[in-house]
């Protein structure tokens, strides 16, 4: 039973399972508001990361 449930989840359709726990776990409202909390937060991250990058680059270049 758990090879053919772990089957089942190891392709594509486990995106399927995770966006119907979702929406009965926080609602059909909240889904987009959660979207757009976490493409922000992304946007976040990659502009650290790109800050980050930059002040070690200054950093390497000082020390030369």
């Amino acid at each position: 039973m758990l090879t053919n449930l772990a089957n089942f989840i190891a392709g594509q359709e486990w995106i399927f399972i995770i966006i119907i726990a979702a929406v009965f776990i926080f609602g059909a409202k909240k889904i987009p508001e959660l979207a757009k909390t976490f493409g922000k937060a992304k946007g976040e991250y990659k502009k650290g990361e790109i800050e980050a990058d930059e002040e070690l680059k200054k950093f390497k270049d000082a020390k030369e």
